[in-house]
């Protein structure tokens, strides 16, 4: 119950912090962005909503069950649009891999180089 009650403590935390100062960011991303500060800073432990966490994580389909339901409502406008979905789709896809991809390079030379002073 610990683990529930501070999960959601931040999820709420996020979306008043968001509506609050109108950030661009969605409320849920704000409190997740918080709770990852959090563990980091060892405000929070991870033991203290681990198991939480994996359930959920264990039950995620659920979650999805109404938005793929919800979505059932727009096949009209999907079928119309699909080509823009589609293209954002594919293009997000590639700009998410390159970063990827160049993220993972930087910090593998900059694993290198750590190396290579801690030899010297």
């Amino acid at each position: 119950m610990k683990g529930l009650s501070i999960l959601l403590g931040f999820t709420l935390l996020g979306y008043l912090i968001g509506s609050t100062l109108q950030l661009p960011v969605a409320g849920n991303v704000v409190g997740l962005i918080l709770l990852v500060v959090s563990l980091f800073a060892g405000w929070v432990k991870l033991e203290w909503i681990e198991d939480t966490a994996q359930f959920l994580l264990r039950h995620m389909m659920i979650f999805f069950a109404p938005i793929i339901v919800g979505t059932m409502m727009f096949f009209g406008r999907i079928g119309a649009e699909w080509l823009p979905i589609a293209a954002s789709l594919i293009g997000a896809t590639i700009v998410v891999l390159l970063v990827s991809g160049g993220v993972t390079e930087r910090m593998g030379r900059m694993a290198e180089k750590a190396k290579e002073k801690t030899n010297e």
